[in-house]
């Protein structure tokens, strides 16, 4: 159990080649000493939450059956995927540390969001999840890590993992942490009023703005585009 606490606190399924602690290989990087190179080759991101933003919030997802993607969630990724940026899931998906679904159970959503997004000519680069949860019941579970949003490390993790310029990266969600997210790492957050979103924006957070607060992500893509 120790073994799986200590895998589990940010982990990618294999799904676009990337998995937990790996990197492309075969990528050029220039020297910091080579004269008339590229300074960097990092990309900007897109930081996804997944319940809520990319897909209807039902609680606890325990069965594929109730992964329901908005309708505008292909076009708005695909605009998003042109204009250059990498997109990357950061989710919390705590119910594993209370009990209520197995990890495995996230992998399977993810796999098969991904198939659906691939066929409407959407992908996602990476998924990264959460599942701690500091007053957990499942003890290898059970942790304050440095993973659950609005803390950084999933996306300090998929920065080092892609090669991202988390300064120019966006991240969006429906949740005022999902904005806490973006203040912790040094991006860009808006807030989306899908999924929780028109609770989150009429109770506004002391110490917490989003750069724009937005009716879904189809809208939030649009602004991504006007002001990056």
């Amino acid at each position: 159990m120790r073994g799986a606490a200590r895998a589990s606190c940010v982990s990618v399924p294999s799904i676009t080649g990337a998995c937990a602690g790996s990197r492309p290989r075969g990528r050029w990087k220039p020297s910091r000493n080579c004269r008339g190179c590229r300074i960097s080759t990092m990309s900007p991101a897109v930081f996804l939450d997944r319940d809520g933003t990319l897909i209807a919030e039902v609680g606890y997802l325990r069965r594929v059956e109730q992964l329901e993607l908005f309708p505008w969630t292909v076009d708005a990724l695909r605009l998003l995927q042109r204009a250059g940026f990498k997109l990357v899931v950061v989710t919390n998906q705590s119910g594993v540390a209370l009990g209520l679904l197995e990890e495995s159970t996230v992998r399977t959503v993810h796999e098969a969001l991904d198939v659906r997004l691939r066929r409407g000519g959407a992908r996602i680069d990476a998924y990264y999840y959460c599942p701690h949860h500091p007053r957990g019941t499942v003890p290898a579970y059970t942790s304050d890590c440095s993973c659950r949003k609005p803390r950084a490390g999933l996306v300090e993790r998929a920065a080092r993992d892609l090669d991202l310029d988390v300064a120019r990266s966006w991240v969006v969600g429906d949740r005022w942490l999902d904005v806490g997210l973006a203040a912790s790492c040094g991006a860009r957050g808006l807030l989306v009023r899908t999924g929780y979103g028109e609770t989150s924006a009429s109770e506004p957070q002391d110490g917490l703005a989003a750069d724009a607060i937005l009716a879904n992500l189809m809208e939030a893509a649009g602004w991504i585009l006007r002001h990056s």
